[in-house]
């Protein structure tokens, strides 16, 4: 029997790791360790095992980080949310501080003093919050550390840091562009020369890893591209290389949809997508029935970041997507939706800079506005379109000519994006597909100007970063977010009290807003993720809206305590009578719909259908206690 049939459940660690897809970096590929020697394309590179010497062509999607190597950081097993509000603040205002510095030498003694002085902090506590944010990479490294936290830095002599920094000098900052590898070499020999312990080639990495990347590209010889990158160009819009800017927005797609049973119509799907500026590459999208939401950026973001393989083969599309990796900058409108607080934090977290279109500039989102149109056009040529106005659109009876599920539709789309990414794109003068290849891997003579970005490790991990979360009391009864959780990995924090208040302990909960069934719970021990699934019968593709709709409902009618058999009643009686008028309204089918696009639970990172697990019911008390309606906090257009 499964543990879940058991009614326990598994908890899953916060990795937050990325394959590094470039040469001379360490990666596991079926358990054992390798180097990669040559990246062949966006699908194999060239690996050495390091143990047997031996060449082999490694599947990139198969690629795993190597454990020695995972990116480490004082709250690297941390849930965002357990962060508090000042230590946040906290450590983006020393981030303001260093950010200027990052792309400096730090040599430059006096350009660090003078920002310490304007700063009002010493010299060398900025010296100290750059290495910890060089070391770690995350934002998070520049909180301030608590008794008990080890920063595990690796400690090595002042002889071998002096000869290593003459080396990295002498040899890798130079036009001749030796190697990583060539560079550990070069210290070896002159470690034998001097007949002292040489350091493990992870040190050094670790020391050029901690180069600016203006420093390095200008010393080997890339001084134009150094300023593509890093100097600031006020007025446009530019991406000088791959994933520099996504631009990100929504529209209303022009074309009336069918619903799955009756096949009449429902009404038009939004379509939230990301482009990179540079190539013109569409990198992600979000497609729903829903009205554009936080979930629905979050979503939209997390697609564009993660590998697209598995993505194309659920819908069936035998093509090309080579697209993954964080993006450097995110742009977007100034909307709601693209401000909320778990969104920005995650960005944060992540070193995705958020920049936002300056209010009544429409120029500024030229590019992906253009696309839209060019998506626009498309759908104009499919049966059930809207066209742009009525003038357009004259005597076509859109309703009556729709054709397309949600799901034949959503093919479409993917099928659409593969052919824009390889058609001619007359401001580029090149396929995008074309731009992006050639910025990885150069063509006729012209070098690559970035390696390969990045893999998330764990596609889950990196999802549940951008879901909303709260802070809940765990009880007897199990824990209270609009509906009812219980599991077993819950039962150790039952009356668990806060040491530093002695009032009940709120622990952090993550949710899909689009999900009653299921929330996520973080345990602070363990620092792992464990599913809780709701106590009372599982509601096929009910939002958190709809249940608390009928919660209310149920309220209304005068009861003192919640009937939580009332609510179940309500709810079937609702799905019922939707059912019951698909054939009717176009409203009640798209009701219908969302229910069965929310029940199929396919998300970026999850992208075939999951099993559910089944709960172990604990005991309930007569009155609970349950949130009131007015307790419950709102996230974009859906709960």
């Amino acid at each position: 029997m499964s543990d879940a049939q058991e009614g326990k459940s598994s908890g899953k660690k916060i990795d937050r790791s990325l394959v590094s897809i470039i040469a001379d970096q360490l990666v596991c590929y079926q358990k054992e360790i390798y180097r990669i020697k040559q990246v062949l394309d966006f699908h194999a590179v060239l690996g050495i095992n390091v143990e047997s010497g031996r060449a082999k062509v490694l599947r990139i999607a198969e690629l795993k980080p190597v454990l020695a190597e995972k990116i480490t950081g004082p709250y690297i097993n941390h849930d965002l949310a357990e962060i508090s509000t000042e230590e946040w603040a906290t450590a983006q205002k020393r981030f303001s501080i260093i950010e200027p510095l990052l792309t400096l030498d730090g040599k430059q003694k006096g350009v660090v003093a003078k920002r310490a002085k304007e700063a009002g902090v010493d010299t060398v506590t900025v010296y100290r919050w750059l290495n910890r944010y060089k070391d770690h990479g995350e934002v998070t490294a520049l909180i301030p550390f608590k008794r008990g936290w080890v920063k595990g830095r690796q400690r090595t002599s002042d002889e071998i840091e002096e000869l290593i920094a003459s080396v990295i000098k002498s040899h890798y900052l130079t036009d001749q562009r030796h190697s990583v590898a060539s560079t550990i070499e070069e210290v070896n020999k002159q470690c034998r020369a001097r007949k002292i312990t040489r350091p493990n080639g992870a040190t050094v990495r670790a020391r050029i890893k901690k180069i600016p990347d203006r420093l390095r590209l200008i010393a080997r010889g890339y001084k134009e591209l150094a300023g593509n990158k890093h100097d600031a160009r006020p007025g446009e819009l530019v991406g000088e290389y791959p994933l520099h800017i996504v631009q990100i927005d929504h529209t209303p797609a022009d074309i009336i949809l069918v619903d799955d049973v009756h096949r009449l119509p429902m009404g038009r799907p939004w379509l939230t997508l990301a482009i990179c500026i540079h190539s013109r590459m569409v990198t992600g999208y979000f497609l729903s029935m829903n009205a554009p939401s936080a979930v629905s950026v979050a979503m939209c973001l997390v697609h564009s970041i993660l590998p697209k393989e598995s993505w194309l083969a659920l819908h069936g599309v035998e093509a090309e997507w080579p697209v993954w990796g964080k993006p450097i900058t995110l742009h977007s409108d100034n909307g709601a939706d693209f401000k909320a607080y778990s969104l920005i934090q995650s960005c944060v977290n992540h070193d995705i800079k958020r920049e936002f279109r300056p209010r009544k500039t429409p120029h500024w989102g030229a590019h992906i506005e253009r696309w839209m149109g060019t998506f626009a056009e498309q759908n104009k040529k499919e049966k059930g379109a809207t066209f742009s106005n009525p003038l357009e659109r004259k005597e076509y009876n859109s309703e009556k000519k729709s054709i397309y599920t949600f799901q034949e539709y959503e093919e479409r789309l993917v099928r659409n994006i593969i052919s824009y990414n390889n058609d001619f794109h007359s401001e580029i003068g090149m396929a995008p597909i074309r731009k992006w290849n050639i910025a990885f891997f150069g063509n006729h003579g012209q070098p690559a100007i970035v390696p390969l970005p990045p893999r998330v490790a764990d596609p889950w991990a990196f999802q549940l970063d951008f879901l909303p979360a709260s802070r809940r009391t765990i009880n007897p009864y199990g824990v209270e977010m609009d509906a009812m959780y219980f599991a077993e990995a819950l039962r150790p924090w039952i009356g668990a009290k806060d040491q530093k208040t002695g009032k009940a302990r709120k622990f952090i909960f993550r949710r899909d807003p689009r999900d009653i069934n299921r929330i996520w719970f973080y345990d602070p021990a363990v620092k792992e993720y464990f599913e809780i699934p709701i106590t009372r019968a599982h509601y096929g593709g009910t939002t958190v809206a709809e249940y608390v709709a009928a919660k209310k409902k149920a309220v209304e009618e005068g009861r003192g305590a919640i009937d939580h058999e009332l609510i179940d009643r309500l709810l079937d009686q609702n799905r019922e009578q939707e059912v019951e008028a698909a054939a009717r309204t176009k409203k009640a089918r798209q009701s219908v719909q969302k229910r069965k696009n929310n029940a199929k639970q396919t998300t970026p990172a999850s992208p075939q259908p999951r099993v559910e697990p089944t709960a172990t019911l604990p005991t309930l008390p007569t009155s609970p206690g349950l949130l009131s309606i007015d307790d419950v906090d709102t996230f974009g257009d859906v709960w």
